[in-house]
């Protein structure tokens, strides 16, 4: 779980890097569609597989079964989609602005592109948000977990465990390894 609060932690600063991105180009004449935007919109593509990846594996791990995990799984869940909608948004951006060269009636200025963008860079700011949010709250889960061995330890009025009864001991459960 460690390692997936770190991940999570690095997308909403790699979010807000390519949204500043998306502001920047379309500040500008996009004059170069396909050489300005695609970069950018290949750089969220491979993001949004990245994060879909971690949701799935997330969703396999005992991510879940964690006070909050369903829920937060979930909202990790429309970050994703979010994202994958920020590239999609990219995608639009050049068609619109490469329009004008195979349809008269198209507009010759960038302000449908610059839309595009300004609509992809807000779904990447929202997605910024759930990120940082799920990873805070992972990283609190995660600390509030690792102190309680010791407080529990230090105030040693916890009984003893009782060993698992044949009867009670889970029958043919397979082992699941969890991603470190």
């Amino acid at each position: 779980m460690t390692e997936h609060t770190r991940l999570l932690g690095q997308v909403s600063p790699a979010l807000k890097d390519l949204s500043a991105e998306t502001r920047r180009i379309r500040k500008g004449e996009i004059t170069k569609p396909v050489r300005e935007i695609a970069p950018l919109s290949l750089r969220v593509h491979e993001l949004a597989a990245q994060c879909t990846r971690q949701v799935h594996d997330l969703s396999v791990s005992q991510y879940p079964a964690m006070e909050g995990g369903a829920e937060s799984l979930a909202h990790l869940a429309g970050a994703c989609a979010r994202i994958s909608l920020a590239a999609t948004l990219c995608n639009l951006a050049i068609h619109h602005r490469t329009e004008i060269l195979v349809s008269e009636d198209a507009d010759p200025t960038p302000a449908a592109s610059a839309e595009q963008l300004r609509r992809a860079g807000e779904e990447m700011q929202r997605a910024a948000t759930t990120y940082r949010t799920v990873a805070q709250q992972l990283s609190r889960r995660l600390a509030s977990a690792a102190a309680r061995p010791q407080v529990l330890h230090r105030g040693s009025r916890q009984a003893p465990a009782k060993p698992m009864t044949p009867a009670l001991a889970p029958q043919n459960v397979p082992t699941v390894r969890r991603p470190t």
